[in-house]
């Protein structure tokens, strides 16, 4: 693999020109193909064949309900008043009129309506239900700011308006100020590590250009699929987040090779064949890890993986090729000018100043079992609230926004369950009178406030009864409600009875999840021993960095159960409510932290081992691995942090989790997993470090520090000696 990687960076420095328009041909070609091809994405999570799911379907097809997407508006009378006054009930009645005139609206219920009212007892709160003929997550924003105008209005008449629902969500937004502000970071990082503002505008240039083509082609792809709205946000933070660290790994490595004397043309081919084999290996555990989710079985899930893996694949292929094609721009500008100076008088170039670096290896060397076991005990300490974590879909509006408003008047006016009604269906001859004489039992069982008298359909085949808890619908007891009402409806005879509405499709969703963790994580932790077997060639350094890619894992979610559900630093990270974790969290934190992990890994412990191979001490081949590659691991792990970072203060629900929990992550694999626990744990294994079975020496050599560039003696066509350190 390196003889050919070396080859292809040979190529695109030749090509430069060539490659550099090809991208940005696919670039403008995915611009456009998003303007025009894109479609709407869709905030609604289910999973096919789900009990929960089913029934939904199912109550469109025996009543007829339709699929657009509806809003819910609130009015509340003034204080000391009820919405019955005259004054009042008129003010309604207009404002229900111009609900149901606004753009994309269908229809409007008014809730003063004596035949179907939705007022309270004490007639101060009261809803009315607008209808989109648009489906969920295809509200356009002109709508949806109509509407906002029309509650305004409403305002002035002296009414408190706001509204909910899945037609006021708007999609989530990518590039706002704090993600710019981590590429702002991102961006002094490299500077401060290259010394070089023109080198690191560079490496973030191709990186902005890498994730731009892959959430663009998620884009084009909503045309032809239904994609969830966070897809994109998802590819773009990673992608960001990675581009930047691969295009740093292969930088660092061409100016190594040019301080080592190579000629610009060789420096690239080397870089590439070395330092572009360990991104490739490097991206293929993210690619495998984020493909891999379709082992869960869950249709959007996988469809986010897949997503996130292109534009994983997008980076790798603009590192390899778009890269070294514009470092044959910079040649051997790409070094500072006294390093310059210094090659053109054929003096050797100093080394950088690294004593804080070699130090730290030297006391993790030195203090091994003590070093270890705080890094253990660290870890473990803050993994702790990760097993009281809870996860759910129900996601909660910003503080300030008028859904939050809206949910708190519905919550104070009609009770907490109101905000989670679970729906039930009930099917076959006689499902009315099933419904009917079953409603007064589920009165009865703990957490049901209120039971509705049953609907049923034209030629009783059918009944919809609605069950309204008295907790709120993340709340742990609305979820052991769920499964009480299963438990109760399993022995009903000829009619069957499903229970569903969207706090039954969260429960389904967010257990499926739960189930299918172990399972993914099983499989993550299996490729992971196998690939660093395969990278090392050893058994007990895949061990050491699997034991702490766990370790990484219970940390970091459990900060996140910390924070976000605990409520713990909330105003930190700018956390308007706690509560349980999206179910989306875990899973999808143990597949990008694992390929993130991995990189760290290979990057810092493949130094080690390549000083190893040529015949350093156990120990010394530690520190010496470490502080060749220390620094890059560094700077990349710092990126990654502020590009995470970023989507935390203004991120909306879904990614404000994921992406504090990767932000996490990455601080306590790069800095306590990879620099303390495993050079500490490779120190005390010596010499077994590096030990095979005999009965696995068959395996294939993955070739992650280059060594057959050595033994093939590659050179480019201006005839100048690769230098390999």
């Amino acid at each position: 693999m390196a003889v050919l990687l070396s080859r292809l960076g040979a190529l695109a420095h030749r090509r430069r020109w060539v490659v550099v328009l090809v991208w940005l041909v696919v670039l403008v070609g995915g611009a456009v193909g998003a303007v025009t091809l894109s479609g709407e994405t869709t905030n609604s999570f289910s999973i096919p064949g789900q009990e929960s799911t089913v029934a939904l379907q199912r109550i469109g097809e025996e009543f007829g309900a339709g699929g657009g997407a509806t809003a819910r508006v609130v009015i509340q009378a003034p204080e000391g008043q009820t919405l019955t006054t005259p004054e009042n009930a008129a003010a309604v009645t207009k404002l229900v009129d111009e609900l149901g005139g606004l753009p994309g609206v269908a229809s409007a219920s008014n809730p003063l309506d004596p035949n179907a009212p939705t007022v309270n007892r004490e007639q101060t709160t009261a809803y009315s239900t607008v209808n989109y003929s648009a489906k969920p997550g295809e509200v356009t924003p002109e709508e949806q700011d109509a509407l906002l105008k029309a509650l305004a209005d409403g305002r002035d008449s002296g009414l408190t308006v706001e509204a909910t629902g899945e037609a006021t969500q708007a999609a989530p937004h990518v590039g706002g100020p704090t993600e710019a502000i981590g590429v702002v970071i991102a961006l002094v990082v490299l500077a401060i590590t290259y010394g070089s503002l023109a080198l690191a505008g560079m490496n973030l240039l191709t990186a902005v250009i890498g994730v731009g083509i892959g959430v663009l082609g998620v884009t084009v792809a909503t045309g032809f699929v239904d994609l969830s709205s966070t897809t994109p946000t998802l590819a773009a933070m990673l992608g960001l987040a990675v581009g930047i660290d691969y295009a740093l790994f292969i930088v660092n490595r061409y100016r190594q090779e040019l301080r080592h004397g190579a000629a610009p043309a060789a420096a690239i081919a080397t870089a590439v064949g070395t330092a572009g084999s360990a991104v490739v290996t490097a991206g293929l555990t993210v690619v495998i890890a984020l493909a891999g989710l379709f082992v869960v079985g869950i249709p959007f899930l996988t469809q986010m993986g897949i997503a996130a893996a292109a534009t994983i694949v997008v980076a790798v292929l603009v590192a390899l090729t778009l890269v070294p094609a514009v470092l044959g721009f910079f040649g051997m500008r790409a070094l500072p000018k006294k390093q310059r100076a210094a090659l053109a008088a054929g003096t050797e170039v100093p080394a950088r100043g690294r004593g804080f670096l070699a130090g730290w290896i030297g006391v993790v060397t030195r203090h091994r079992v003590t070093a270890l076991l705080l890094a253990v005990v660290a870890l473990g300490t803050i993994a702790v609230p990760f097993f009281s974590m809870r996860t759910t879909l129900v996601q909660s509006a910003p503080d300030d926004s008028t859904q939050a408003r809206a949910t708190q008047l519905l919550s104070d006016g009609f009770g907490p369950g109101f905000l989670g009604p679970i729906t039930v269906l009930f099917e076959g001859q006689g499902a009315a009178e099933a419904a009917a004489q079953t409603s007064a039992s589920l009165a009865n069982l703990d957490d049901v406030a209120l039971v509705t008298q049953p609907i049923p359909n034209r030629d009783d085949t059918a009944a919809l009864l609605t069950v309204i808890p008295k907790s709120g619908p993340t709340d742990a007891a609305t979820e052991q409600l769920v499964a009480d009402l299963r438990a109760d409806f399993a022995g009903l005879g000829g009619v069957t009875a499903s229970v569903t509405g969207q706090t039954a499709v969260s429960v389904d969703v967010a257990k499926s999840l739960d189930d299918a963790l172990p399972v993914y994580l099983a499989l993550v932790v299996g490729l992971a021993l196998v690939l660093l077997i395969l990278v090392f060639r050893s058994l007990l350094v895949p061990l050491a960095g699997v034991l702490g890619f766990l370790l990484t894992i219970g940390a970091s979610l459990g900060a996140t159960v910390a924070v976000f559900q605990w409520g713990w630093l909330a105003d930190v990270v700018n956390l308007d409510t706690t509560g349980p974790l999206i179910s989306l969290t875990p899973i999808l934190v143990i597949g990008i932290l694992f390929g993130l992990a991995m990189d760290y890994q290979i990057f810092l412990v493949s130094r080690m081992h390549e000083a190893h191979s040529h015949g350093a001490a156990p120990r010394e081949a530690i520190r010496t691995g470490f502080r060749q590659a220390a620094p890059v691991v560094v700077a990349a792990a710092l990126i990654m942090f502020s590009v995470f970072a970023g989507f935390v203060p203004a991120g909306e629900a879904t990614i404000k989790s994921i992406a504090f929990a990767l932000a996490a992550g990455i601080l306590f694999d790069a800095f306590v997993v990879r620099m303390v626990l495993v050079p500490a744990a490779l120190a005390l294994m010596g010499r077994a470090a590096w030990w095979l079975p005999r009965w696995l020496r068959w395996l294939p050599v993955l070739d992650v520090e280059g060594a057959a560039l050595e033994k093939a003696s590659i050179a480019p066509a201006d005839k100048e000696p690769v230098a390999v350190p």
